[in-house]
């Protein structure tokens, strides 16, 4: 069978990237191993949510997607608060940039499924599920995919959407700069006696930041980044006492009338892959970068990627050329190595500025978040940075 592209993943980043170059008029194949439930507005909200940045949500527009997602469920957040010590906090706002809000958080499984539910409105994107890879192979025309029955797909770009541990990336021997940080995070759902809130905060402590993230109605994602021993700790409390952690360690500004419904926890892991393609073969999202989740940008990059690739083989559409060759890879990896590294960099320094309890140190950062909190344009263009809008 032969296809023009073969994605490897249909998680948030694989499936956007399936639609957009369906889009250009590709014959496009997804791969995905996971079977994936249909959405019941019944189910308990998962504890895996994306904070999605309005650059995203155009993308997911443009794509169809976004209608799907809504029809769902999802929480749009009008601020962004940070802070340390009290009296020193920044704070962002939509109203800051005239938008009216700064994005919506929302579950990646129903980001996912909105996704999925778009793709279906292509007679030339397949999704083939759920089915594993057998094995990679190169040919004088492009790569080929063995499945595991046994079909054989001949494709001119292979892309790597298939997470941190990519086996696309492994294939292209392409190496990565890695490292484990020494902090866990623990993602914890909590129904709240409040309503839908609006404005996600997030103060650090040496052990690491708590944050929380508007969720849909009554509820609340929690975030608690802490040690490896000190996570795991706490994954083996019972709700009701892990809520009581919670009420002891998290700022006050938390409604303390709150009930844990459920809980997650990973490690947190630095990955850089050391180039983002190889001739007909291409990496995005996680495959090629994962980010401390500090910021919440780790889809966002991922969307980022999406959206760099669209736009350089829809260049080479126009202009006739190969919209596969090295060139034009070439330039989609000009156009997001940079700035993936100086996410991931500032990040890192975000991290090691604050995972200590120094005082000088820190007096000084908390002078920054103070400064930082002035408005003008040197504040609306970071804010804008990091909605993806400039």
């Amino acid at each position: 069978m032969i296809q023009d592209v073969v994605i490897i993943g249909a998680g948030m980043v694989g499936a956007a990237t399936a639609i957009g170059l369906a889009k250009l008029g590709l014959a496009v194949t997804v791969i995905e191993n996971q079977p994936q439930a249909q959405f019941d507005p019944q189910q308990p909200l998962d504890v895996r949510v994306s904070a999605l940045s309005l650059a995203s949500e155009n993308l997911l527009s443009r794509l169809g997607a976004w209608e799907h997602i809504k029809a769902m469920r999802t929480a749009p957040y009008l601020g962004l608060e940070t802070w340390e010590m009290e009296g020193f906090i920044t704070r962002f706002h939509a109203s800051q940039l005239q938008q009216t809000h700064l994005g919506h958080i929302v579950e990646n499984r129903v980001v996912q499924l909105g996704l999925w539910q778009a793709m279906a409105e292509f007679d030339n994107l397949s999704l083939r599920l759920p089915t594993k890879v057998e094995r990679f192979g190169r040919n004088a025309d492009g790569i080929e995919v063995v499945l595991e029955d046994g079909t054989v797909l001949h494709t001119k770009l292979l892309v790597g959407a298939d997470g941190a541990n990519s086996r696309v990336r492994d294939f292209a021997a392409i190496g990565i700069t890695a490292w484990d940080y020494d902090q866990w995070a623990m993602l914890i759902n909590i129904a709240t006696e409040t309503g839908q809130q609006d404005v996600t905060w997030q103060q650090f402590t040496p052990a690491g930041p708590r944050s929380l993230l508007p969720l849909p109605g009554k509820h609340a994602s929690l975030v608690w980044y802490d040690s490896p021993a000190r996570i795991r700790q706490l994954s083996q409390l019972s709700n009701s006492a892990l809520a009581q952690q919670i009420r002891a360690h998290f700022p006050s500004r938390l409604d303390p009338e709150f009930e844990v419904l459920d809980k997650g926890h990973f490690a947190l892991t630095r990955r850089h892959a050391q180039r983002y393609y190889r001739p007909n073969l291409v990496l995005l999202g996680d495959a090629a970068h994962t980010i401390n989740p500090l910021a919440g940008q780790g889809v966002n990059l991922g969307f980022k990627d999406v959206e760099a690739l669209l736009t350089v083989v829809s260049e080479a559409q126009k202009a006739g050329d190969s919209w596969y060759n090295d060139a034009v890879l070439a330039e989609y990896q000009q156009r997001r190595y940079r700035d993936n590294q100086i996410m991931m960099t500032a990040m890192d320094s975000f991290y090691a500025g604050f995972s200590n309890d120094l005082l000088p140190l820190k007096l000084a950062r908390n002078a920054a978040l103070r400064l930082a909190n002035i408005d003008g344009p040197l504040k609306r263009r970071v804010l804008k940075y990091a909605l993806g809008l400039g």
